[in-house]
């Protein structure tokens, strides 16, 4: 029952929401990237921890635009646990760039932590700025008005997301734009000085993920894991297993629907695998001849040791009982 309870509550925050948009960037590094997936996660494994993940799809795709359409996304998180206000909070940055245009959003989440046995249940928000730039592009006819000329846009957004965290098993999930922020373009100049308007409306984006750490042996544990992603237009899952020797090394596969297949490795080094270095490749299977064969990622996490506690809750006794 401790495990349905979130996943309940998961699912209603995640079938609360109607919208139509596109997919985020997606990452094959899915389980080692609670930060993205939801704000709740911050601080909820105890450790300071420094993330970052660099991904090239379609390694060498090139479609009808002057710099390429490969997407290429550069990932950056941090959180930490913080006692004084019982949860955790975290700093997420990332750049995503698919042919000339450009998105890059920053944001700050606070989760509000919750013991469950001993376990633990994070509720978060997150506040974030989006930018939207579009690039520079070469019109084949003077005045254009579907190419976009000077567009760049930023707004500001919210997110929410509920995270369990215990030693076997994991689930949780985010939603992304709350405030359904509508960015706005200049497309073409009329000559007069007034500028024609092309709008693009930032809807839901919602992620849910699983994952179940089940020992082998002593030395080896096997993690099924899975995410869901769906922007109420298009739906998408991943689904994987990894196999960990000795908390230390890893490796293991990954299926995405309709798109790719795909392998990941990593290991840990210095004390207690503070740092950890892994790398993930995704074979296209799906639509190939309208994408490159290959996508590949590179990631790196440093973990620092769980905060020492400095100081000890008093302790009522009454044995020492003062009165007048």
């Amino acid at each position: 029952m401790k495990k349905l309870l979130p996943l309940c509550i998961l699912l209603l925050l995640v079938f609360g929401y109607k919208a139509q948009a596109q997919q985020q960037p997606q990452f094959t590094h899915y389980s080692f990237n609670g930060m993205q997936l939801s704000p709740a996660y911050a601080g909820i494994t105890n450790r300071p921890e420094v993330m970052s993940i660099f991904r090239y799809q379609w390694l060498g795709y090139n479609a009808t635009f002057d710099d390429g359409g490969a997407p290429q996304t550069l990932l950056l998180t941090a959180h930490t646990p913080v006692r004084l206000l019982r949860g955790g909070v975290g700093l997420t940055l990332m750049r995503d760039k698919i042919a000339n245009t450009t998105y890059t959003t920053a944001a700050l989440s606070y989760s509000f932590h919750i013991p469950v046995g001993e376990a633990k249940l994070g509720l978060g928000i997150q506040g974030n700025v989006n930018n939207i730039k579009k690039g520079s592009y070469r019109a084949i006819d003077d005045n254009d008005p579907s190419v976009p000329y000077n567009s760049s846009d930023s707004k500001y957004d919210l997110g929410a997301g509920i995270w369990y965290e215990s030693q076997t098993f994991y689930a949780g999930g985010g939603v992304t734009n709350l405030l359904h922020s509508e960015y706005e373009f200049a497309n073409q100049q009329d000559g007069v000085g007034d500028d024609k308007k092309g709008n693009v409306l930032s809807e839901n984006h919602i992620y849910v993920t699983a994952g179940y750490h089940l020992p082998l042996t002593r030395e080896f544990v096997l993690t099924p894991m899975a995410l869901v992603k769906h922007d109420t237009e298009t739906f998408s899952f991943d689904a994987g297993a990894k196999v960990t020797y000795s908390e230390k090394y890893w490796a293991g596969v990954n299926y995405r629907h309709q798109e790719a297949v795909g392998a990941l490795v990593g290991m840990g080094l210095f004390t207690d695998n503070s740092l950890r270095v892994g790398y993930a490749f995704d074979f296209t299977v799906f639509d190939k001849v309208a994408k490159a064969p290959t996508s590949h990622e590179v990631m790196l996490s440093y973990r620092l040791p769980e905060p020492a506690v400095r100081f000890k809750p008093p302790v009522r006794t009454p044995r020492y009982n003062f009165s007048r």
